[in-house]
């Protein structure tokens, strides 16, 4: 993934609003702002899209969606359309669709509820017998019950896409700073109006924290709790393989998308490696759940991460800050974990039998205790809107996040119902019976 620097002159000392994150949320948020006529800043601590922006699997769908998630969702998907059209690169965006797949009666009956439960969001998600899902994957081998297929759902490429929405931002008037890491808020009469980087102060009217998994540090910084943690999950893509379909296949052992190189990104669902750090011990009532549901493919560890970047800090403005310490998170990817998943997507979908791995890597994802991304403010910390929380799908709801913070920095009509997504719904008491 090449280093694309997309600083447009100095560190300005004043501006619209200030964009803490150069991820799909935050360059997305600086693009609809450029697009408003915002002076926008967007304060990148290292590349654009270096992180998790650019590892993930590609996808952009509708499909699976939790139900608080749809609306934006399909938002989201007109954004991608748009954005697609714009950028100055095929950035492999494809509404070639997406499928999941069953292996047996009890997965198809779970895609079945889905489905039952999102007609009235208007998709166009239908459920496939036996026959029709071996005539998509171009088998008879019997290995499927059935799947779930959305046809208008799309994938793009991650390493290309973000970076050529960055360069449409810059295009359209925002300034997108790399390097520089943004220290502390600043506040005034207990209202956020602008932030400290490494570089010095910004002042600006209000403030997006599109952090992803470092946004919990900052937020605790400014003794702020925020229930957000990070898991590591590796993918691999494939040398050149024959193609199966234009839509992306999802099972629970492998789930594969078709790449511009010929190739496919492969990784498996919900299969994670989560570092116990002390922010893990503080919410792990929260993320019990996600736990228990995942004890069989969550690998727990506690090492050196304990105090590592993501660990407990406490900083000042003057004072170099983790973001400065680490500034692209690059983790190890899972070689057995892999060597398993090339095996079983082998398996799965014989068209891959003579492929092997050309590259591993991982990324560090932020997940919330309902793996709902979270969008919205909070009490301490007026004029600040968080952004963050994307918990592993966050790259086909980019475009959405974004407006939807742009909506909420610049007091404009919202795209669509936030409180679902709010991050005050963690603080919400439980009504007894």
């Amino acid at each position: 993934m090449p280093h694309q620097n997309n600083q447009v002159g100095k560190q300005p000392t004043s501006t619209g609003v200030v964009i803490i994150g150069g991820g799909i949320a935050g360059v997305s948020a600086a693009l609809f702002l450029a697009e408003a006529g915002i002076a926008t800043v967007l304060c990148e601590k290292g590349r654009i899209a270096g992180e998790q922006s650019s590892r993930n699997w590609g996808w952009i769908r509708t499909q699976g969606r939790a139900l608080e998630e749809l609306p934006l969702m399909i938002e989201s998907a007109r954004l991608w359309e748009r954005i697609a059209a714009e950028v100055d690169e095929d950035i492999g965006f494809r509404k070639g669709g997406s499928t999941y797949l069953a292996s047996n009666e009890a997965e198809l009956t779970k895609h079945a509820n889905w489905l039952e439960q999102a007609k009235g969001y208007g998709v166009n998600t239908q459920l496939l017998d036996a026959q029709q899902t071996s005539k998509l994957l171009d088998q008879d081998n019997g290995n499927f019950t059935g799947a779930l297929h959305t046809s208008s759902d799309a994938y793009a490429e991650p390493a290309l896409a973000v970076q050529a929405m960055a360069r449409l931002a810059t295009h359209k008037g925002a300034t997108l700073l790399e390097g520089t890491a943004v220290r502390t808020l600043v506040r005034e009469a207990g209202r956020v109006c602008g932030i400290v980087t490494e570089h010095g102060p910004i002042r600006a009217d209000g403030v997006i924290l599109a952090g992803g998994i470092w946004s919990r540090s900052l937020l605790e910084n400014e003794g702020v709790s925020f229930p957000q943690l990070a898991i590591r999950s590796s993918a691999l893509r494939t040398t050149t393989a024959p193609l199966i379909a234009t839509s992306t296949f999802g099972a629970p052992d492998a789930a594969i998308r078709r790449r511009l190189d010929g190739g496919y990104t492969i990784g498996r669902t919900g299969a994670a490696s989560f570092d116990i750090i002390p922010a893990s011990l503080r919410h792990f009532g929260a993320f019990l759940p996600i736990v228990k549901e995942r004890w069989n493919i969550l690998k727990l560890s506690l090492g050196p991460s304990f105090f590592g970047p993501l660990g407990y800090h406490r900083w000042n403005a003057d004072q170099i800050s983790p973001f400065e310490g680490v500034r692209t998170m690059d983790p190890k990817p899972d070689p057995k974990l892999l060597d398993a998943v090339m095996k079983s997507a082998r398996e799965l979908y014989p068209q891959l039998s003579q492929s092997r791995p050309a590259q591993t890597w991982a990324g560090m994802i932020d997940v919330m205790p309902d793996e709902l991304c979270s969008v919205g403010t909070l009490p301490e910390l007026p004029g600040l809107v968080m952004a963050t929380g994307m918990s592993g799908h966050g790259f086909g709801l980019g475009p959405g996040v974004g407006m939807l913070a742009a909506q909420m920095v610049s007091a404009k009509t919202q795209l669509v119902p936030s409180d679902s997504i709010s991050p005050m719904r963690f603080r919400q008491p439980k009504m007894g019976k």
